[in-house]
């Protein structure tokens, strides 16, 4: 007897199955593919501008653009350029010629010729000042006539072509401190220095024993340049500045130890000293210390070093010192060798009174304590500071230290031609509550 099947045969309903569950991936598939057109299409409207967002929101586009008191993570960085140029817009390509080989050193915002023309107070001619319209060179700067390609690291550590940087004055005038030497065709750099005789890196062994420099809590450095003020007692023979160089050892051996640093220094009338620095492999710039900030942001150095700069930290109601607080990170170490430091021992070699020397001494530790570093210690050619990590405490000194005001409202991350002001911008690094932040230490700190 045949099965009575009411909706039909097994096949038809298999069939149907199918059918429904084909509809069902077609439908699915189509509303993704919507989807995504739809969605392509809004991204690629344009943005909204953000002063509209400011608007919309109800916030102070000027405000913003400067950190809270509590919190420095606000503060926008300055990454727009401050010289332009107008861009040709027709198709052919410009070839520009090469400038003349008596160029080849030129330095466009750091031309002696073009200093002079400024004021000398705080040496402001030794800052950049960039060309006008009408002076722009609209040729190729020359390599040396006998240009070679660098040595490779870490050979270039101690040697460069002479034939790159084609200049003895330092080899002459600093015989005696070892900091450079000419070996037929070449530079040697022994790592001396006025303050270290024994080799920069017996003098880094030295630093190390008074604060840790291979934990890797030390990262970055910026050691701050040689000839900043001998160029105020000589402000009328440029040519003196040529016996004060900057080789950056310092920076060189501290690469070992994974520490990089950012050495600069002025250029002198010959040429930019910097570039013994650059040829070895070693970063540096052309800078000085003089009435603008140094050209890097808030908190950008774990330690900062000045051995025999010259830099006179207690004047100017600290200018400097507030500068250099300004760049060290919280818990960063300030390093001094060279006058004043261990006058006692040194005073009849410097040419200077003992009372005189003192008196330096006594307004660097002054300036020191109003900016609630901690001396960590002075022994015999160095002496090291740190900055506080919790400037709570420091905010509640005012009442005994008036000065440098604490500013809030400043943006500590704006240097380019930014006025020094003695002013302290530690209170935008104010940690909320009394816990400490402990930094994660080297090479852990590159990949988080």
């Amino acid at each position: 007897m045949a099965r009575d099947y009411n909706n039909g045969s097994p096949k038809h309903h298999h069939l149907e199955s199918r059918r429904k569950r084909l509809t069902w991936i077609l439908g699915v598939s189509g509303l993704c593919i919507l989807s995504y057109v739809l969605g392509s299409w809004q991204n690629n409207k344009s943005p909204t501008p953000p002063s509209q967002t400011y608007n919309r929101i109800g916030c102070d586009e000027a405000d913003s653009r400067v950190g809270s008191s509590s919190s420095s993570s606000s503060a926008k960085l300055d990454f727009e350029s401050h010289h332009t140029v107008n861009i040709s817009q027709s198709e052919g390509i410009r070839k520009l010629p090469p400038c003349d080989m008596s160029l080849s050193e030129y330095t466009p915002c750091q031309h002696p010729p073009r200093g002079r023309k400024f004021d000398r107070n705080m040496l402001m001619y030794r800052e950049r000042h960039c060309p006008a319209k009408e002076e722009l060179l609209l040729c190729l700067i020359p390599a040396p006539p006998k240009y070679k390609t660098p040595f490779k690291w870490p050979q270039s550590r101690d040697f460069a072509w002479y034939d790159n940087i084609p200049h003895k004055e330092l080899s002459i005038e600093k015989a005696i401190q070892n900091w450079i030497q000419v070996e037929g065709d070449r530079f040697r750099f022994p790592g001396g220095g006025t303050m270290f005789p024994r080799g920069a890196d017996a003098y880094i062994d030295d630093i190390n024993e008074l604060i840790p420099l291979t934990t890797g809590a030390i990262r970055t450095a910026i050691d701050t340049g040689c000839g900043n003020r001998i160029a105020n007692v000589f402000a009328l023979v440029d040519h003196v500045l040529a016996v004060v160089g900057k080789v950056a050892s310092w920076g060189a051996y501290l690469l070992k130890r994974n520490i990089l640093t950012m050495s600069f220094a002025p250029r002198d009338t010959h040429e930019a000293q910097v570039q013994f620095a650059l040829e070895r492999g070693v970063p540096a710039m052309i800078g000085i210390m003089a009435s603008q900030r140094i050209p890097y942001p808030a908190r950008a150095f774990d330690m900062a070093h000045c051995s025999r700069c010259l830099i006179p930290w207690s004047q100017y109601d600290g200018l400097y010192l507030i500068e250099v607080d300004r760049v060290l990170r919280p818990g960063g170490y300030w390093i001094l060798s060279g006058p004043p430091i261990h006058w006692k021992k040194y005073w009849r070699g410097w040419e200077r009174t003992q009372k005189d020397l003192k008196q330096e001494q006594d307004a660097i530790e002054d300036v020191a304590k109003r900016l609630c570093w901690n001396k960590v210690v002075e022994k015999d050619d160095l002496s090291i500071w740190q900055k506080p990590i919790n400037h709570l405490e420091c905010v509640k000194s005012r009442k005994i230290y008036k000065t440098p005001h604490i500013c809030k409202s400043d943006n500590p991350d704006a240097a380019w031609y930014t006025l020094l002001t003695p002013t302290s911008t530690s209170a935008s690094t104010l940690v909320v509550g009394k816990n400490k932040i402990q930094l994660k230490v080297f090479p852990v700190s590159q990949v988080t």
